[in-house]
């Protein structure tokens, strides 16, 4: 097996890989950074071809069925456009309990999801990192919101994000490059909804405009430095431990050409996102450490979480047609992202809901510019962390590369089907209140149509397709916001990392993605992914230039 070494080996390029190699190198440090897909830039950007009638999608949907992709094409926002940042279900499958579903939507190429996803960042507040002990689990964060609020800022600062200060005492500011732009509707909405209850406060998306070149600034910055090598087509099969039991490097097998390559370093930084990163620690076994990397305790693959996932849309009559939101410079491949964001109510932690809702109104093209604004709002509810909730590996199903597939199960116990159906009902309230009609809401409880139902301008057979389909894509799993399975903690009985998301057994392996967060929050996790990653390796920088490692 051909060698390579450096100081610190990355395993994946996405919101975590890439804030871990810009600190990295920004230290100092010789970097290689492994990546299990190919390269992707401005060429895999095709202009946007014209949009589908609704987001149906459905001869998208069979297209990319056919073509492999049967689970992907399931997620709720999938398109054919965005299908090539999408994995191949084939040759990546994994499996789940009979009967309790989850739908994994992932990509595998340099950037990862970050090509895919909405492109919201939102700080978490200690509501986010205090849930686990209000609700009696007896494991917590190792850290709170003042002790990641500076790394936030760093990553806002880099980023440009367009958003306003609401100064929302559930939902912090951000540190803003532009301002952030409001639809009349959605201005009325929020006017409506603060009037009738002064603890709802309605703000503006938090985002970040896409890239001309596809890249992420730290990446860019990373790249600049001349300190890291990127590998891609790489797929990690193993962290590799030296006879004391510490991280000496990783196995990997080129994509393509199926050679075993084997790249040795001082340190190894997971940032594969939770289900792969805890697949390659279980599979990472060893004399050393024979329940997987880092499992004294027994906790790796336990605690896997996603948010509780709703999804709603209507009509908005006191508002008519749509607007363009000119405030983000036009992309050719993607649309503007922008809308509001339905923060918890601000009255004590014990009356109020465990959810938040992101959504948009007078931004989707409806018949007539005479017809009401439509709405769209996609809910996120708090997932208690439960041991029986776990990543696991299935040996009887290797991927395309002979390793063993992940077994992926999470699912809702009694609390979160409560806490879906109250999610559902306070939005039902908060948008009729505020003059809304719903066309239809849902979520893996099931579906409910009213007024016109889902979708009333598209075909019928579309629509049929829809109402069958539609707990198959709003299953545990659509929100896309998973976390858990290493969780950090402060007592190693009980947790696989520490506050610096290092493993408690092998000191120079760090967990960076959001498999260390010890809760689900309840709105998006990149921002928090992205903070946290640059507070986990610069404490890494410094204990290797202390010579501790």
């Amino acid at each position: 097996m051909p060698e390579t070494r450096h100081d610190v080996l990355i395993v994946g390029s996405g919101a975590a890989g890439a804030f871990a190699a810009r600190e990295l190198t920004a230290q100092g440090l010789s970097v290689l950074m492994l990546e299990a897909g190919p390269p992707v830039g401005p060429r895999h950007f095709r202009a946007a071809k014209p949009k589908p009638k609704t987001a149906i999608n459905l001869t998208e949907r069979g297209l990319a069925t056919l073509a492999g992709q049967h689970l992907q094409a399931r997620a709720l926002f999938f398109s054919r456009k965005m299908g090539r940042f999408f994995v191949n279900d084939r040759r990546n499958p994994y499996t789940t309990p009979k009967g309790e579903p989850f739908l994994w939507v992932r990509g595998r190429q340099e950037g990862g999801r970050m090509h895919s996803f909405g492109r919201v960042l939102m700080r978490w507040t200690d509501d986010d990192f205090r849930l686990r002990s209000r609700a009696g689990r007896g494991l917590d964060w190792a850290f709170d919101y003042a002790e990641i609020a500076p790394y936030y800022e760093e990553v806002e600062q880099m980023l440009g994000l367009y958003g306003n200060e609401d100064g929302a005492a559930t939902m912090p500011d951000s540190l803003y490059a532009h301002p952030a732009y409001l639809t009349e509707a959605e201005r009325l909405f929020r006017d409506r909804v603060e009037a009738e209850d002064p603890a709802m406060r309605v703000v503006s998306w938090r985002y970040v405009a896409a890239a001309p070149d596809r890249m992420l600034a730290p990446m860019r910055e990373a790249k600049a430095s001349g300190l890291l090598e990127i590998r891609h087509d790489a797929v990690v099969r193993r962290v590799l431990t030296d006879k004391a039991g510490r991280a000496a490097g990783v196995e990997f097998t080129d994509r393509i050409g199926r050679d075993a390559h084997v790249a040795r370093a001082a340190a190894v930084v997971l940032c594969a996102s939770p289900v792969e990163t805890v697949r390659l620690m279980l599979n990472s076994a060893s004399d050393s450490h024979p329940d997987g990397l880092g499992n004294s305790s027994g906790k790796l693959g336990r605690y896997f979480m996603d948010q509780l996932p709703v999804l709603a849309q209507g009509q908005f009559p006191a508002a008519r047609g749509w607007e363009e939101d000119r405030s983000p410079p036009a992309d050719p491949f993607y649309a503007k992202p922008g809308g509001i964001f339905i923060a918890r109510a601000d009255r004590p932690v014990t009356e109020r809901g465990e959810y938040a809702f992101q959504g948009s109104l007078g931004r989707a093209a409806v018949p007539d510019r005479n017809d009401p604004a439509a709405f769209s709002f996609f809910g996120f509810g708090q997932m208690l962390p439960h041991e029986d909730n776990r990543i696991t590996l299935d040996p009887a199903r290797l991927d395309a590369w002979g390793i063993p597939v992940p077994h992926i199960r999470c699912v809702m116990h009694d609390y979160e089907k409560t806490l879906i159906q109250r999610q559902q009902e306070e939005l039902m309230e908060i948008v009729c209140r505020a003059g809304g009609e719903f066309d239809f809401i849902g979520s893996p409880l099931g579906l409910t149509e009213m007024n016109r139902g889902g979708f009333p301008h598209a075909d019928p057979v579309s629509r049929l397709f829809f109402r069958k389909m539609f707990t198959r894509s709003m299953c545990m799993g659509s929100a896309i916001h998973e976390t858990g399975g290493a969780v950090m903690g402060t007592d190693p009985a009980a947790s696989v990392v520490n506050t610096w998301g290092q493993s408690w057994d092998v000191p120079n392996l760090v967990v960076a993605d959001a498999s260390t967060f010890a809760g689900s929050g309840v709105s998006g996790t990149t921002l928090t992914v992205m903070a946290q990653a640059v507070r986990a390796c610069r404490h890494l920088a410094g204990e290797l230039a202390a010579g501790r490692l």
